[in-house]
């Protein structure tokens, strides 16, 4: 490895994949980002980070944190050294969600007319009936254009072989993408002449296709149809992604009180009077869109909005009842999907998981909690989690319990070590772990995936979970023309 000053520190883990050094040294990849900032004082790097820090305090670039209850709104934590990844990588990773989505597209609206997949007895109906986010209320719904998964985040992580392997997928509201751009737009701040001379590609379109791709939905023969964003409002943890979408894409951003439905068509009440509303981007989950389908006591969504979207008189984005699809439990079977569907083979690989539903598969967990992380079904963000290797006895017991009295909530995997990537901490370059997720818009006219995605951080030093709710944050991801 390099002597110089900064990278003279950096401690390498062993069996662990170092996104930016291999045995042989620098990775090629990294070869020009790192001889440009090898000689920087380190006086200069402290004030990028600084600087950095400041832009996004400045910025209001913020996410919420839910404790007990009570939500707390922080910086978002950002982390100067890029994840940079070949064009090569890239290729194979762009490929490999585009098989994907598809599979689970014609999954969704499988599971929602004919069910040849249950019929066929390549998954157990009993895993689709008991799923608490398959909506009876979507069965024979025909949505536009067959497309369920207009907007997705596929979660990858790298294991200690280098290959790239699918954690989850995030297809009902996912978030992250407004970091996604401002990361890049930071980068641009703190290194001006970097991504030029990386030959970096860009991220910055990704409000257009999304707001082209929502466009298309129209069903009304206008030339503008009317597009808005419906919020929970300012206390949701990604308020400032709804925002910062809203405005790139320039359109209204609302909050169910704005908007009322009329003869199963949505208005927006504006100080002209009511505008008709064609294409909703929600990030309302679904239990709480309609309070007179779904959740009676839910403020957040539109009375009636349900019935006017099954008519076809409005699009939703992304659409109701796509929980189902991204079930850890049913996620198992998404390899099955893509052969059962498609005749391919999957291109990504499943990190391998065991349903605890099954015995065997249950006895072997318990006799393995050590190596294990133990995730409910229906949970994110980091929450709901146990990781075996850290884990109090208390904590396991808890755990064992709990599976027992409903093993369908509950799936394992194997402890992946997940690669690392140098992080500028403290004045001196630290490994910490990472994964990926990369953004994909699935509109008629096929799927388009921004070529970069965020790259989590688990800042902690020592841990494995990279979500922002858990002590995580983020760093611009470079994908090389």
């Amino acid at each position: 490895m390099s002597q110089n000053s900064l990278l003279q520190s950096y401690q390498e883990q062993p069996h662990v994949w170092d996104e930016m050094f291999s045995t042989a040294g620098i990775r090629s990849s990294y070869k020009n980002f790192v001889s440009a900032i090898a000689d920087l004082p380190e006086a200069e790097m402290t004030h990028k980070d600084e600087m950095a820090k400041k832009l996004f305090m400045s910025q209001g670039i913020t996410f919420t944190v839910y404790n007990s209850g009570e939500g707390i709104e922080k910086i978002f934590p950002f982390d100067i050294i890029p994840r940079i990844i070949t064009g090569n990588e890239w290729a194979l990773i762009e490929a490999g969600i585009k098989q994907r989505l598809k599979a689970l597209n014609v999954f969704l609206k499988d599971i929602y007319h004919n069910q040849y997949i249950l019929n066929d007895g390549i998954i157990p109906p009993q895993l689709i009936y008991s799923c608490p986010n398959f909506l009876r209320e979507m069965i024979n719904v025909n949505v536009p254009f067959d497309i369920y998964t207009h907007i997705s985040g596929v979660d990858l992580i790298r294991d200690d072989d280098g290959k790239f392997y699918v954690l989850e997928d995030n297809l009902r509201t996912p978030s992250g993408v407004s970091y996604m751009l401002e990361n890049r737009s930071i980068t641009y701040r703190i290194f001006p002449d970097l991504l030029p001379k990386n030959n970096v590609r860009s991220v910055k379109e990704y409000p257009d296709l999304l707001y082209r791709n929502l466009l298309a939905l129209g069903n009304r023969q206008i030339s503008n149809p009317r597009v808005i964003l419906l919020s929970p409002g300012i206390y949701n943890s990604a308020y400032f992604e709804h925002t910062t979408l809203a405005r790139l894409m320039g359109i209204e951003l609302v909050e169910g009180r704005d908007l009322i439905v009329d003869n199963n068509y949505v208005y927006m009440k504006t100080t002209k009077g009511l505008q008709q509303v064609d294409v909703i981007y929600r990030r309302v989950d679904d239990e709480f869109i309609d309070p007179l389908v779904f959740r009676p006591d839910s403020i957040l969504g539109v009375s009636g909005i349900y019935w006017a979207y099954r008519k076809g008189n409005v699009a939703i984005v992304n659409a109701m009842g796509n929980g189902v699809a991204d079930d850890k439990a049913i996620y198992t079977y998404v390899p099955d999907m893509i052969r059962y569907y498609l005749n391919e083979e999957p291109i990504l690989q499943n990190v391998p998981t065991y349903q605890l539903a099954d015995e065997d598969s249950k006895k072997y967990v318990f006799e393995n909690m050590n190596k294990m992380v133990i995730k409910r079904t229906n949970e994110s963000g980091g929450y709901g989690m146990l990781m075996g290797n850290s884990a109090s006895d208390e904590e396991i017991q808890n755990f064992k319990n709990a599976i027992n009295a409903e093993p369908r909530n509950f799936i394992a995997q194997p402890i992946i070590s997940l690669s690392s990537t140098p992080c500028y901490i403290n004045g001196i370059l630290q490994p910490r772990r990472v994964d990926l997720r990369p953004f994909a818009l699935y509109g008629p006219e096929g799927i388009s995936i921004v070529p970069g995605g965020l790259t989590r951080v688990a800042l902690k030093e020592g841990s494995m979970i990279v979500n922002s709710s858990q002590g995580g944050g983020s760093k611009d991801t470079w994908v090389l023309a």
